[in-house]
């Protein structure tokens, strides 16, 4: 009998550590995180887009191997949600801190889509080719 207990408290700090892993990033935390950094994001170990985070809440996105996109966020309860200036549809996530980096979900308004992991932070712009040449 003592076997159960003894696994569930060696277990407590990695469930107490996962709950806590799983807290949205709140936009205040967002932003002191990723303000003047240029982020990239992967999925399953590949990238798959870029995005520099300007002062005032100001982006620059790119798909990998594509032209830049300029746009801004802003937090709606748990999300932070961005608009660009192609397409001003909200695209929303919630953002997690991570050992690693950020984790971003999607929020496809049916409770969560795929993820997103951070793979790469520099402080260097974003490269922008023609036709809006550098930022």
């Amino acid at each position: 009998m003592r076997f159960p207990l003894l696994m569930a408290l060696c277990l407590l700090p990695l469930t107490t550590a996962a709950a806590h892993a799983e807290t949205p990033m709140t936009g205040a935390e967002f932003e002191r995180e990723v303000t003047g950094r240029t982020l990239t994001y992967g999925t399953e170990g590949v990238p798959y887009g870029v995005e520099q985070y300007l002062p005032n809440r100001e982006v620059i996105w790119s798909f990998i191997g594509q032209e830049c996109r300029r746009g801004s966020w802003y937090e709606v309860g748990e999300d932070i949600c961005f608009t660009y200036e192609h397409d001003p549809t909200p695209q929303c996530w919630r953002f997690f801190q991570t050992p690693e980096g950020l984790r971003a979900r999607f929020m496809d308004g049916a409770g969560g889509g795929g993820d997103l992991i951070e793979v790469d932070r520099s402080p260097a712009p974003l490269y922008c080719p023609g036709p809006d040449i550098g930022v």
